[in-house]
């Protein structure tokens, strides 16, 4: 496995280099370089983007809940360029599992883990601080009703305290819930992808402003992970 990880990287180094771009998919956002989140997924339906998500082992996905819309998902693993087919492997969907606006996604076969396509750690405790730099990235918008972002685009947040979340959402805040804002951030189609605090996955992108991406006045909500830490366990055993 280790031998063929680092032939595969040899081969993908040509492609490994950071490319320039201004306020194109996450608001705000810029290129992530290609392959260097090999946790994330594209959530499709018929072929098409629909929502982000990320692997939390060789056999299952998180995403938002509000992602499963009609008809049967797919799950695009090892992409960054949604154009282009090198290097990604499209895996059907064999259940569903949902709580509260998270959703754990059972894949029909396990996939090869190697250097692109690789889960991310998710909490063991509920302990989120304040104030932290964290990332999103997706797929997502590049404005409120404009066209998604081809390649994966990433932007660097921050986790806001409880209390101006509650004063920012009222009643459609709860303990399961986090919101962050920073200069970037997640737009439509970003949903179900992770909010990132170190090398953990920490949130699940939910919602936002009806009228602005990134709205100052409205922070990005997220699902808190950490809140559904036995549920987690038990679909995944």
């Amino acid at each position: 496995m280790i031998i063929i990880s680092l032939l595969l990287l040899d081969s993908l180094l040509p492609h490994l280099s950071f490319t320039a771009s201004v306020n194109v998919g996450i608001v705000n956002g810029r290129d992530a370089r290609p392959h260097s989140r090999p946790y994330m997924v594209s959530i499709q339906n018929n072929g098409r983007h629909v929502c982000g998500g990320f692997l939390i082992s060789d056999q299952f996905v998180m995403t938002a809940a509000h992602c499963k819309t009609g008809g049967n998902l797919e799950v695009l693993a090892g992409v960054h360029d949604l154009t282009r087919k090198d290097w990604t492997i499209r895996i059907s969907v064999k259940s569903y599992h949902e709580q509260a606006d998270l959703m754990i996604l059972e894949l029909n076969r396990r996939v090869q883990l190697n250097v692109i396509i690789n889960p991310i750690p998710i909490p063991t405790r509920p302990d989120i601080r304040v104030d932290i730099n964290c990332s999103v990235a997706g797929w997502g918008q590049l404005t409120p009703y404009g066209p998604t972002g081809l390649t994966l685009q990433e932007a660097n947040v921050t986790i806001m305290s409880d209390g101006d979340c509650q004063v920012q959402w009222g009643q459609l805040y709860s303990d399961a819930q986090m919101c962050v804002h920073g200069y970037g951030g997640t737009c439509q189609g970003d949903s179900g992808g992770p909010l990132v605090c170190g090398n953990t996955a920490v949130g699940v992108t939910s919602f936002g402003s009806n009228l602005y991406c990134n709205d100052p006045d409205k922070f990005n909500v997220y699902t808190k992970i950490s809140a559904f830490i036995p549920w987690i366990q038990k679909i995944t055993n």
